[in-house]
């Protein structure tokens, strides 16, 4: 008696465009669903592409397996065929929950993944429904799309973990180039003093040797004024003596 109290009313189940019958206690699900069930779980273990399956009944339940709705209810598909009606009310309701989710037209977006792969399930139960075969293909192709897809997250996920990893590395290298940088433009700023100071030197020596230049050409000058004048008093001198000596010999020569 506790145990029917416990089950009571069904939880309120999620929201899905994937259409399910009315909930009912986990017990009365093993007793109906049970064939169902372990036909469908020994179908999934053995992968055949061949299936052993020939109820559409076990093969809608294979497909989509129902929902756990907390411990004490299970929701299984519904077994409904569609219509032209249900259609559209599928397709406006995924077009009303892509728009509610506000999901991301293009690019990665996991809203709009879990949006379309509620949708291709409700596709899967609707085909499932009127050719179990067509459905079975479905699901393969399903299982391979979400193998595909988490193949590609990972994927992405590995990639995008080795960005932030090498854009770590780069801030971390960045640091060291702006030190460094750094420190190369304190050097330069030093090496530039140097070298105004080299050229203050320079230009003072340069001014220093001209003024010397200038007086020793000066010196040198003066000296060669006095060379030259000292040179024409002797000649001067030089030729009186001669004159002289050229008197005084015609002097004796007359006597």
């Amino acid at each position: 008696m506790a145990s029917e109290n416990d089950a009571g009313a069904p939880p309120v189940p999620p929201s899905t465009l994937l259409k399910y019958q009315d909930p009912v206690p986990v017990a009365e699900a093993e007793k109906t669903y049970a064939a169902q069930l372990e036909v469908g779980r020994q179908q999934r273990e053995q992968l055949r592409s061949t299936p052993m399956i020939t109820n559409p009944h076990d093969v809608l339940h294979m497909v989509l397996p129902p929902r756990q709705l907390g411990k004490t209810w299970v929701q299984m598909v519904s077994e409904e065929a569609p219509t032209r009606a249900a259609v559209r009310e599928l397709t406006t309701l995924f077009e009303f929950r892509l728009k509610d989710s506000r999901a991301k037209p293009s690019g990665i977006c996991d809203v709009r993944s879990i949006i379309y792969g509620m949708c291709f399930d409700e596709l899967i139960r609707q085909i499932t429904v009127d050719c179990p075969e067509r459905g079975l293909l479905l699901m393969r192709i399903r299982d391979e799309l979400r193998m595909t897809t988490d193949a590609y997250r990972t994927l992405y996920e590995a990639s995008a973990g080795l960005g932030r990893r090498k854009a770590i590395e780069a801030e971390r290298g960045k640091q060291d180039m702006l030190s460094h940088v750094d420190s190369l433009q304190t050097r330069q700023s030093d090496l530039q003093k140097e070298v105004k100071r080299l050229e203050a030197k320079l230009k003072a020596m340069e001014r220093c040797c001209q003024e010397q230049q200038q007086a020793d050409h000066k010196k040198y000058a003066e000296e060669i004024q006095f060379l030259q004048h000292t040179n024409k008093r002797l000649e001067e001198q030089e030729a009186t003596i001669k004159r002289l000596q050229e008197e005084e010999k015609r002097a004796l020569l007359g006597s």
